[in-house]
């Protein structure tokens, strides 16, 4: 039982106990006096209560550019609950040569065993060969119902536009939805070769080659395809004005589109990448950091709910590896960061801490929104009874100080070194089990459970 916390949940907060049973939150109330056989009481003192993170956008153990992200599900999942974080939507990247059912399969062997805590998957489609989409409908049986697409990266990641009109309209028929990396990748070569053709190799040209526009075209291609295929669309890792602009008249239009943003894009910008020598390849990110007009309608369209997510795109490479691979190229560099431990943390600090959004929004943005999006709610994303016991114990008025020194992610650096933030994650739950206290991971190895995800 934990008592004396104040409950905040995306539709209002209330000071209340709450009373745990099974992995499951039985009961929110008074409970002053209460005697439970076999319950413990744990005191609040009077901190706030909030669901467990919910991040719908995580690559771990992810081979990716020649070589692997730095995470396995053991260390990726023990860093996301030491900040918060009781649930990850994780990215299972089709293997060259592979089926996508092969793939699945494979990357369930990873996570099995590893993870701490409860995760899913979305499967990665990344070469559409024949037969692929009579595969969608046994994916969607085995719980994962959303799937993923690129319009960037040619030769290895890239979907054409005729194979994502094939996808999305599969998708839409066994009830699926897809999660689009919306970026002109054809454009996006043509800009990257006259850079290095110009002697440019350098990470900082990273962003050069990835304008805003290439963005935009792709998010308003990828609605207009949508609307051929009549399939509900979701868009990772927005970074710009015009792609807000555009989700907003699709929605307005009442089409089925949602879009997430992440915590760099709304709290980093592009002066990173005028960093000397090597130091820009810490953000060599897809797409890149905006500049700060960008970076404001972000936030605007996560006050309006044209934006409903904010995720963490968790893909780390450490440095030592970015400039093995891409030191005299940089097509070359893994493209990708930590995310996972530090995004309830900044988003708390830059968006509540700043009054750029209010607490609830909040919860809704890290743990009910995804949650909901994603066939998760109400078993993640509330505190309340029938849900599972995913809950933080968040002092807001401690503090957090980031660094790569303490950090749980296997990383050598972290974007966010020496930032120090308002609140603090006291305590993390998992289905009523203590898993982490102020930065230690304190549960038990491989308790995570998969998660057989609902449709839309």
């Amino acid at each position: 039982m934990l008592t004396g916390g104040r409950v905040v949940n995306s539709g209002g907060q209330v000071d209340a106990d709450v009373l745990i049973k099974d992995g499951k939150i039985e009961a929110i109330g008074d409970f002053t006096g209460l005697v439970v056989d076999g319950a413990d009481r744990v005191d609040c003192g009077g901190r706030l209560l909030l669901p467990g993170g919910v991040d719908v956008h995580t690559h771990i153990d992810s081979p990716m550019m020649g070589t692997t992200t730095a995470d396995d599900f053991a260390s990726g999942t023990r860093a996301a609950a030491c900040g918060g974080t009781t649930t990850v939507v994780d990215f299972a990247m089709q293997t060259p040569g592979d089926t996508l059912l092969g793939s699945l399969e494979n990357h369930h062997k990873k996570a099995d065993g590893k993870a701490v805590i409860d995760y899913g998957f979305h499967m990665c489609i990344t070469n559409l060969y024949d037969g692929a989409t009579d595969e969608f409908a046994d994916i969607m049986k085995s719980g994962v119902t959303s799937f993923k697409v690129f319009m960037a990266y040619r030769g290895t990641l890239m979907l054409h536009d005729g194979e994502l009109f094939d996808v999305l309209r599969q998708s839409s028929r066994v009830g699926g939805q897809v999660c689009i990396h919306a970026e002109n990748g054809d454009v996006i070569d043509r800009l990257a070769a006259d850079l290095v053709a110009a002697g440019k190799t350098g990470p900082g040209s990273h962003e050069i080659s990835r304008p805003p526009s290439t963005e935009v075209e792709a998010v308003e291609r990828a609605i207009k395809i949508s609307r051929m295929a009549d399939a509900p669309i979701y868009f990772v890792h927005l970074s710009t004005e015009g792609a807000v602009e555009a989700v907003a008249a699709a929605q307005s239009a009442e089409w089925a589109v949602a879009g997430e943003t992440c915590t760099h894009y709304l709290t980093l910008d592009r002066s990173l990448y005028d960093q000397p020598g090597f130091e820009a390849a810490k953000v060599v990110l897809t797409p890149p950091l905006r500049s700060e007009e960008h970076r404001a309608a972000l936030w605007r369209g996560l006050r309006t709910g044209t934006l409903s997510v904010v995720s963490s795109d968790h893909c780390p490479f450490c440095l030592a590896e970015k400039k093995r691979l891409g030191e005299s190229d940089f097509r070359l560099i893994p493209n990708g960061g930590p995310g996972v431990e530090h995004r309830l943390s900044v988003v708390y600090g830059e968006g509540v801490g700043q009054n750029r959004i209010t607490l609830e929004k909040f919860v809704e943005l890290t743990s009910t929104a995804p949650a909901r999006q994603f066939g998760l709610f109400p078993q993640k994303g509330a505190i309340a009874p029938g849900s599972d016991a995913d809950i933080v114990v968040f002092d807001p008025k401690g503090r957090t100080t980031i660094s790569a020194e303490t950090q749980n992610q296997r990383m050598d650096y972290t974007p966010y070194e020496g930032w120090d933030l308002p609140g603090a994650i006291a305590a993390v739950y998992s289905r009523g089990d203590l898993i982490a206290e102020y930065g230690k991971y304190v549960g038990k190895s491989g308790r995570g459970q998969f998660l057989k995800r609902a449709t839309l």
